[in-house]
């Protein structure tokens, strides 16, 4: 396995009242069976793309062509939000730990938000003769994308001209009629399309995530190989409790269900892993949160908010599944000198590396919890790289849509956000009108 999952300290046995007892753990997972069974009959029908783009590869040399084509600029500003924007920026940082992109990839901005200085601030800080510009929208008609791409493309126009404007950008929407769709064709800008059958907060492994991961340098085959692996390893299982998806599935709805456990925390112990931390929080929020169903995700950062949020966790209410990502650290980094840990009171630092201090500390965390009787799962990875980092996308995929089927509610869409759109597009309309009305 890439990844090792252990749920000992959910349980009973280890943690006390909180915990799932055995009965009530082999009856959660004898639940997961018929989203287990329909997960691996749309596999093998081919019915559900969600299940059959990690073993795709057809569609990767078109990709890495593109890509090619945008590595020769400096920077590459991504437009989009939420799932068209989280899943790129999880995977670039594989690539760039925020000192820089590697040796001949361009740097890669993700603009999600709305906030007019922060476009302000990136217009005036990058050279717009060397910059593309990639604008993602699934439906091609939501106003934040479609406002930052017009605002984008504006400024392109003033310092290239309106022909060379076009050139440098690409948009990436549903192959259908939409807002997106008719300004990149009124304007000749390239399109390609997002695949109509993958929901935003699921596009990560399809030309969502691949593009700007082709882009930044990764190995786009090796996260899906990942992927592929992780999705085999939950559907081939013989077993629920062999099928790691399942079982983390079954842990965060009894705990959920059976001990009124409200929030779910994802503490990852890698600065890469912070994205990944916001990726997850989407899919479990607009996937499970409906019709009173749910639990709140929460994303942490160790060894960071040990110093922030960890004495809520241990002495707060007892009202929360934490998980833990950790990586295997110990021996890696650089090492304290004995010199300089020379003061008593460093003693037990002297000679030890950066990574031993982190492998005690994440250790130590999940063991505090636990003897709080906080359930804690753990997923434990040897390192981060690309095949691991795609097999644990696909398995909170897998785990939110068993969890879906679980709580009995619709893993896709999203319909309670639509009445703000609504709204949004009222008050726009009611400031339009306004303005009209308003003296010279």
């Amino acid at each position: 396995m890439l990844y090792r999952q252990d749920i000992s300290g959910c349980l009973l046995e280890r943690i006390g009242a909180l915990g799932l007892g055995a009965g009530e753990l082999g009856a959660l997972l004898e639940r997961t069976r018929p989203a287990l069974d329909r997960l691996r009959d749309q596999r093998a029908k081919g019915t559900e793309p969600l299940l059959a783009i990690s073993a795709r590869r057809d569609d990767l040399q078109a990709l890495a062509s593109l890509a090619k084509e945008f590595r020769r600029f400096d920077h590459v500003v991504v437009l989009g939000i939420g799932g068209s924007s989280l899943g790129g920026q999880t995977l670039y940082a594989l690539a760039d730990r925020g000192f820089g992109p590697k040796p001949g990839a361009p740097r890669l901005h993700f603009m999600e938000n709305i906030d007019p200085g922060t476009f302000e601030a990136l217009l005036q800080s990058i050279d717009l003769t060397r910059t593309g510009v990639i604008a993602i929208s699934k439906s091609g008609g939501t106003a934040e994308p479609l406002t930052q791409f017009m605002i984008v493309l504006e400024a392109l126009r003033r310092a290239v001209g309106r022909k060379q404007a076009a050139e440098r950008c690409l948009a990436l929407t549903e192959a259908k009629d939409n807002v997106l769709r008719r300004m990149a064709e009124r304007e000749t800008i390239r399109l390609i399309d997002h695949d109509p059958e993958i929901g935003g907060r699921f596009s990560v492994l399809s030309n969502v995530g691949m593009l700007p991961a082709l882009i930044a340098g990764l190995d786009a085959e090796a996260l899906r190989r990942g992927a592929e692996a992780a999705l085999t390893e939950t559907l081939s299982a013989k077993t629920a409790r062999a099928a790691p998806a399942a079982l983390g599935a079954a842990v965060s709805v009894g705990l959920a269900e059976l001990h009124n456990l409200r929030s779910t925390v994802l503490m990852a112990y890698a600065d890469q892993l912070a994205y990944f931390g916001l990726w997850y929080r989407q899919l479990w929020a607009e996937s499970l949160g409906k019709s009173g169903k749910g639990t709140t995700p929460i994303r942490a950062v160790g060894v960071v908010d040990q110093h922030s949020q960890l004495q809520l966790y241990l002495d707060g209410p007892a009202d929360k599944l934490f998980t833990l990502v950790m990586l295997d650290q110990a021996g890696k980094g650089g090492r304290v000198p004995d010199d300089l840990a020379a003061d008593p009171e460093l003693g037990y630092l002297a000679g030890r590396t950066m990574g031993d201090l982190l492998e005690a500390e994440q250790q130590a965390t999940a063991e505090s919890l636990m003897q709080r009787g906080r359930p804690t799962r753990i997923i434990r990875l040897e390192r981060l790289d690309e095949e691991r980092l795609g097999a644990l996308f696909m398995h909170f995929i897998l785990e939110t849509l068993i969890a879906a089927d679980l709580f009995g509610v619709p893993a896709f869409g999203q319909p309670a956000v639509e009445q703000g759109k609504v709204l949004a597009r009222r008050f726009l309309g009611e400031m339009s009108k306004a303005g009209a009305k308003s003296p010279a």
